[in-house]
């Protein structure tokens, strides 16, 4: 039996890898040896998803093909949708949760788990999970839901799907790169929860599911929404400072956006997402939503020494909201951008499965009497 004791499974290395690279003390992130920061600024989330669920960036012709199997796989089935009406009063991540369980009965391949098909019914729900968040908020607003368009492009058919109105090209953009940012991050929680549930050879629903279930959580998904919840309490940039400093007398109390599992300097997905913020601050004129952020980093800097920097959901959280997008959607946000790294998290854990089944230590009692019920 072992006896080291690795609490959270913390830097305990469980399997190999090619889906993506993360050097916490250098803060570099890759997606299949690509820079981050050159798959933000230059590649379309459909390039991106192309390159986790097939190894590699597409040609021209595979990405075009790629797209146009995504584009008409986005329509839910209408029992689906039946079933985001029974559930609406529901947390978003909660319908999330139901609806891809829910999808598992009506896609084509649900009882093939070859390869092929756990590919194929990885890309629809790619492209399915949208449409999902995007219908249950029109039904708990009292609007029914939108027919997609397949003339708009992942992000833009999100943001259209949500309202109707056909999204400004700034407004494309930026959750284009938010999903980009979002789409793979080796075994976080929640691909480390697919991956467990895979590893017992259940279905790709069933893997998603343990997903969605696991990143709903405030530790994992909610930092997004915390934040912004947080500029609206200061509501002023110049009483960050003394925000940030009551904050802090309490432990308990954290600032939400800061410190990160794996990095020890500034998550490199964070550049991206501030100047996703700061632009959108300063167009829509709402400048003091980015300025509040600035000021609450420059209140924690203290804290870098500990290794404590802003992660990517500080700033996508402002990007959200100047969007917006109400805030119990930053989850189900994270999400959409997530799918394709859950679904390689799952395809690589079946290329080579074991069944994960770490030990607990035991540190109970070992020689208690049993009494009868009668005698207690």
């Amino acid at each position: 039996m072992p006896e080291a004791l690795a609490k959270g499974l913390r830097n305990v290395l469980m399997d190999e890898t090619t889906a993506s690279f993360i050097d916490g003390e250098q803060g570099i992130l890759l997606y299949r040896g690509y820079s981050i920061h050159d798959l933000a600024l230059n590649c379309s989330f459909e390039e991106v998803g192309y390159l986790l669920l097939y190894g590699s960036l597409p040609t021209r012709a595979e990405l075009s093909a790629f797209d146009q199997r995504l584009r008409a796989a986005r329509t839910l089935p209408q029992p689906v949708i039946e079933t985001i009406r029974i559930v609406a009063r529901s947390h978003p991540m909660d319908v999330l949760r139901t609806a891809v369980s829910a999808l598992s009965a009506f896609d084509p391949d649900t009882r093939d788990e070859s390869p092929a098909a756990i590919v194929r019914k990885s890309e629809r729900l790619t492209a399915q999970v949208p449409s999902i968040v995007a219908a249950h908020h029109r039904i708990r607003n009292g609007l029914e839901p939108l027919p997609p368009r397949d003339d708009l492009n992942h992000a833009a058919s999100f943001l259209y799907l949500l309202d109707g109105q056909e999204p400004p090209a700034e407004a494309v953009e930026a959750m284009n790169i938010d999903f980009v940012l979002h789409a793979e991050h080796g075994a976080n929680a929640s691909s480390f929860a697919a991956r467990v549930t895979a590893s017992t050879l259940s279905d790709l629903h069933s893997d998603i599911t343990s997903a969605i279930g696991t990143l709903k959580g405030p530790l994992h998904g909610g930092a997004a929404e915390a934040v912004m919840k947080m500029a609206l309490e200061i509501g002023e940039p110049e009483r960050a400072a003394d925000y940030v400093k009551e904050r802090q007398r309490n432990r308990e109390n954290r600032i939400m956006g800061f410190g990160h599992r794996v990095y020890k300097v500034e998550d490199p997905r964070a550049r991206h997402m501030r100047e996703k913020s700061r632009a959108l601050s300063e167009r829509m004129g709402q400048a003091k939503w980015y300025q509040i952020l600035e000021a609450v980093v420059e209140s924690m800097s203290r804290y870098q020494r500990h290794g404590i920097y802003v992660n990517v959901d500080f700033y996508a959280g402002s990007v959200y909201y100047l969007l917006g997008i109400p805030e119990d959607l930053f989850v189900p946000i994270f999400a959409i951008g997530r799918v394709p790294g859950w679904c390689a998290s799952v395809i690589e854990q079946l290329q080579d499965n074991i069944l994960i089944r770490p030990l607990l230590r035991y540190e109970g009692p070992m020689d208690l009497t049993y009494t009868p019920i009668g005698q207690r």
